[in-house]
């Protein structure tokens, strides 16, 4: 990913109400709010425009990062229809500022939005699929390099719905891809930016430990990653079907070890260094 300088400006002073984001030399434009402020925000001119929007929440039964992902030729009267959704918290809005998103090119970046949220399956959509839309190759050409723009912008507004879990580099960090081991089963993982990710293709033991009883997080952990898909039973081990975020190498390790576990002396590199002789190495 090539190097931005990134313009935040906050015009009430606090990031955590209305702002927006621009990168240098770039045609594109962030604006955010929290709910709580959507009439701020739709009284912004850049939202007469056409654009891309993300609505970002949780599921109200399961409380799972939920969002919804759309276009507009203009984005304020799209996100006044919204205000009947009940799930989201905060919205995030893409625009040009040279006004020259058409509304193929913006169904298009929907398209795409769609598509990489859906793969690296960080939130529940409300929406499978876009139908997208047919662009000539330059115009293609252009929508993509945009599209890596928000790709690298959109964290700073507030979200990562579309930023990949976890690059399996060796060298990515110290002591490269680590190992939990216990019993039959065995999880590959490393740390990550918001903790630490258990690779798809790991594996967990199946019964809890009976001392779980006293820790019943654990119990709702486990079960809810078995609700969500993310673990699947199979030939007596629990198998990781997908690359799984955790807050932290224990809440990771505990999944595996269906029980309390150290996370600092659970995770070893492939020569048996515990993460804790990495950590103190470094």
């Amino acid at each position: 990913m090539i190097s931005a300088t990134i313009k935040l400006f906050l015009p009430r002073g606090d990031a955590k109400c209305l702002r927006t984001a621009e990168i240098s030399n770039w045609t594109g434009k962030a604006i955010a709010a929290p709910r709580t402020e959507l009439d701020e925000l739709l009284a912004r001119e850049e939202l007469d425009k056409a654009g891309v929007y993300i609505l970002i929440g949780n599921d109200p039964i399961t409380n799972a990062p939920r969002a919804y992902i759309g276009e507009a030729e203009v984005i304020r009267d799209r996100l006044r229809q919204h205000k009947t959704k009940e799930f989201w918290v905060s919205a995030i809005v893409f625009v040009s500022k040279d006004e020259n998103l058409t509304k193929a090119h913006v169904r298009y970046l929907e398209n795409r939005l769609l598509s990489e949220a859906a793969a690296i399956n960080r939130f529940t959509l409300e929406q499978n699929q876009a139908g997208g839309s047919r662009l000539p190759e330059s115009d293609r050409e252009d929508m993509e390099v945009f599209f890596a723009r928000i790709r690298q912008l959109l964290p700073v507004p507030g979200s990562d719905i579309i930023t990949p879990i976890a690059q399996r580099a060796e060298n990515s960090q110290p002591g490269g891809v680590l190992y939990c081991r216990n019993k039959d089963a065995e999880a590959r993982g490393q740390r990550t930016a918001n903790g630490f990710v258990v690779f798809q293709g790991s594996t967990a033991i199946l019964e809890e430990r009976p001392s779980t009883e006293k820790s019943p997080s654990i119990l709702a952990q486990r079960k809810q990653l078995i609700a969500d898909g993310t673990l699947i039973e199979k030939d007596g081990l629990l198998h990781f079907a997908r690359d799984s975020e955790f807050t932290s190498p224990s809440a990771a390790a505990v999944v595996i070890h269906g029980g309390s576990a150290n996370g600092l002396t659970a995770w070893k590199t492939i020569e048996g260094k515990s993460l804790k002789q990495v950590d103190a190495q470094m």
